[in-house]
C-alpha cells in the first residue's frame, strides 16, 4: 500500500482545509486510515482515524474532536480530513496511514504517506 497525502496549505486562524490521502494497492476497505500530526519539536500525534473493521467508525483525540472529521471514499481508495476552525496549534505536517487493527497508536498502523504541512496563523 502506497500512500499520499495532499492538501496542506496557510492558513488563517478559524478558516478550514480538508486534507487528502490516496491509496494505491489492493483492498483499501479492509485498512483503517488514520491521520497524525507532527508540530515542530514535538512528537508525532495521533489525529483522527476511520476505522474499518469497526465499521467505518471514527475515533478523533481530543484536541480536534468537533473540529475535525474524516471520512472515505472506499471507490477511489481515498481518506480525506475535514478540519474546521483551526486554531495555532493545529500547525503541523499531517500524515496519512494504513494498517488492519489500527485505531490511535503509530505502532498500530503498517503503511505511511509523506507528510503535507498545515500552517495556521493567529
Amino acid at each position: 500500500v502506497q500512500l499520499q497525502a495532499f492538501g496542506g496549505g496557510l492558513v488563517q486562524a478559524g478558516a478550514f482545509l480538508r486534507l487528502t490521502c490516496t491509496a494505491s494497492g489492493q483492498n483499501f476497505r479492509d485498512y483503517t486510515m488514520g491521520w497524525f500530526r507532527q508540530a515542530p519539536g514535538k512528537e508525532r500525534e495521533f489525529v483522527a482515524a476511520a476505522i474499518a473493521w469497526s465499521g467505518d467508525s471514527t475515533y478523533f483525540a481530543d484536541s480536534v474532536k468537533g473540529r475535525f472529521t474524516v471520512s472515505r471514499d472506499n471507490a477511489k481508495n481515498t481518506v480525506y480530513l475535514q478540519m474546521d476552525s483551526l486554531i495555532s496549534e493545529d500547525t503541523a505536517v499531517y500524515y496519512c496511514a494504513a494498517g488492519k487493527l489500527a485505531v490511535a497508536h503509530a505502532g498500530e498502523y503498517d503503511y505511511w504517506g509523506h507528510g503535507t504541512l498545515v500552517t495556521v496563523s493567529s
